[in-house]
């Protein structure tokens, strides 16, 4: 089945040595309905007028317009406030805490924002009522309203990363979270609440006790059964009791992840029922340990079967391969992703997948510590069965102005919609004290953005609006159209500080095309599929992930930029468990929503 909602805008580690890291209203598609959106209701959401259109968009590269955002985290109403519970005592917690998320959590067809947050620690200052996680709803005119309370989720906690997706297929979109100390999985009721079911659900022990640091996490369907599974990365084990901090040039400092024990990364099975069985072992992920931080689950062979992709921190990244048999082998050294080009490990933090060079193959952008530069490693594809991927990072300038940074969240994104993604990547030191002892950086840094130009990346931050000029210490950054106008925003969640929301203004033609995936047979968020939009005969590929990059969760959402073209050609889907569908003659500039084996 096929819904379709059209809304068109008016346009008019210690201390800076390389590879130390420490790292409400109507629904917007109801049952059987065509384009419902209410263009009443829609009208001027985030300042933007909005028009119910029939027309539509094919995908070819035009004329670069300038990107520009606004910052809408003042209008927006979030009055979010992170902590990481810091008391001078640097506990290394406190550096890599953590991601958000994107969910539309109460099915309208809008994204919600889901803010992750730490909590006291020891020596800290009692601030009366304990910090939560913070979630928002989206109230579809340009402001979000705090609704935690309300959902249930408001209990303190000291969280990492999420992932959203529907886990027990019942249409609502549920979250997992990793913590320091329990991980938390909890269900969408459905009715605007949540319920913690960790215990229920078999995943108690997701977490190895107070002393896991938790670390990015994300949903996948690696044996195609219909029903996600979950991958929960771990980044160190860490005992608050036996903390010391450590000193660069005299100075505190926050100590190397190398001070403290590795540890296993988990992987769970759904079984179906609502539970989850523990299958790190006989699957092959528990035999590693690592000290996690950001991940990627994707189908990098195209064998259609989901791999996994961890960045470490301070040591090499692993490549899981699926097997397709239950089981994994990791290959990153073989392929190429373990370390950079000139043989050193990195501190990472962030790690996402995109096509960014339109060969169909899902290449990895990685972000890590100062005196390292972000790597985009090129997938080559698999050869008499060996997958190989080419750092590029120099002949694209994808790691340029990285150097005295610390990078975390990233994504390959399409902001101005001419068929070619951008790269954004979130910046922000971990040592709070860098500039003591060190000249070249800052603590709190300006983000970076990219466009590409000819096959390389270009530095276009300082010229696409006031939020990329705000310097703070940032962490996750998620990729996601709030307002539903054809232009994907950021939100970033800064340390110690508020967050960033910036919408994106870009005035471009050009046109789009946003697809939310309904499974029947595969898992009903359709967390695997991989999707190919033919338009002005140029293909753009793409895949529903849940969970990646730094710690966070994006929009399940495939957004696609099309260019001048008013016409999709083509619309292929692999759906997870294998099965490809193929719609032709679409048209664009609109939500459209495709249910699995209903409306060929």
């Amino acid at each position: 089945m096929i819904r379709v909602s059209s809304i068109l805008s008016r346009r008019g580690r210690q201390g800076g040595s390389a590879g130390t890291g420490v790292a409400g209203g109507a629904p917007a598609t109801a049952p059987g309905a065509g384009a419902v959106f209410d263009p009443a209701g829609v009208a001027g959401f985030f300042g933007v007028g909005l028009l119910m259109v029939l027309g539509g968009g094919l995908l070819s590269l035009e004329a670069a317009a300038p990107i520009r955002f606004r910052d809408a985290s003042e209008s927006s109403g979030v009055q979010f406030m992170h902590t990481d519970g810091s008391s001078g005592r640097r506990y290394i917690v406190e550096t890599v805490t953590c991601g958000l998320g994107l969910i539309d959590y109460d099915g309208d067809g809008y994204l919600d924002l889901l803010f992750l947050n730490g909590g006291p620690l020891p020596g800290s200052r009692p601030a009366g009522r304990p910090p939560t996680n913070a979630l928002y709803r989206n109230n579809r005119d340009g402001t979000f309203t705090d609704v935690t309370a309300a959902s249930g989720m408001a209990i303190p906690g000291y969280a990492m990363g999420c992932a959203v997706a529907d886990y027990d297929n019942d249409g609502h979109e549920d979250v997992f979270i990793t913590n320091f100390g329990a991980h938390r999985l909890w269900r969408n009721r459905g009715d605007g609440t949540f319920a913690d079911v960790t215990q229920q659900a078999g995943l108690a022990e997701a977490s190895f006790g107070a002393n896991c640091c938790g670390a990015g996490c994300a949903w996948l369907d690696y044996d195609r059964d219909g029903h996600v599974d979950l991958f929960v990365g771990n980044y160190l084990e860490f005992d608050l009791v036996e903390a010391e901090p450590c000193r660069q040039a005299n100075v505190p400092v926050y100590c190397s992840p190398r001070t403290y024990p590795k540890v296993a990364n988990r992987l769970y099975r759904n079984q179906g029922d609502g539970t989850f069985r523990d299958v790190s072992g006989p699957s092959g992920i528990g035999r590693h340990l690592g000290y996690a931080m950001g991940l990627v689950c994707s189908d990098f062979d195209g064998d259609g079967w989901t791999d996994v992709y961890v960045g470490n921190d301070v040591m090499e990244n692993f490549l899981f391969r699926n097997r397709q048999d239950g089981t994994f082998e990791e290959i990153g050294l073989l392929a190429g992703v373990a370390v950079d080009q000139y043989g050193e490990p990195q501190g990472t933090m962030g790690a996402n997948a995109g096509d960014y060079d339109g060969d169909g193959r899902f290449d990895l952008i990685v972000t890590d510590y100062q005196n390292q530069v972000n790597t985009l490693y090129r997938n080559l594809g698999s050869t008499h069965g060996a997958l190989l991927f080419e750092d590029v990072t120099v002949p694209t300038g994808a790691g340029a102005g990285s150097r005295p940074l610390v990078t975390w969240g990233c994504g390959f994104v399409d902001f101005d919609n001419d068929g070619v993604r951008e790269l954004f990547t979130a910046a922000g030191h971990l040592q709070d004290t860098v500039e003591q002892y060190d000249g070249s950086s800052t603590y709190r840094q300006r983000n970076l953005l990219f466009r590409q130009e000819k096959g390389r990346f270009v530095d276009i931050t300082a010229d696409s609006g006031p939020p990329l000029l705000r310097a703070e210490s940032s962490r996750g950054a998620v990729f996601g159209d709030l307002n539903n106008d054809g232009r994907p925003d950021v939100v970033v969640l800064n340390a110690r500080s508020r967050p960033t929301l910036m919408i994106n203004e870009t005035a471009t033609p050009n046109h789009w095309v946003i697809l939310k995936l309904v499974g029947t047979r595969s898992n009903r968020s359709a967390v695997g599929a991989v999707v190919r939009v033919t338009a002005g005969g140029r293909t753009s590929v793409d895949e529903v992930r849940a969970g990646r990059s730094y710690q966070s969760a994006d929009d399940l959402r495939l957004h696609f930029g099309l260019g001048s073209h008013p016409v999709i050609e083509r619309l292929e889907i692999r759906w997870p468990n294998g099965q490809v569908e193929v719609r032709t003659n679409l048209a664009v500039d609109r939500v459209i929503q495709v249910t699995e084996g209903v409306g060929k």
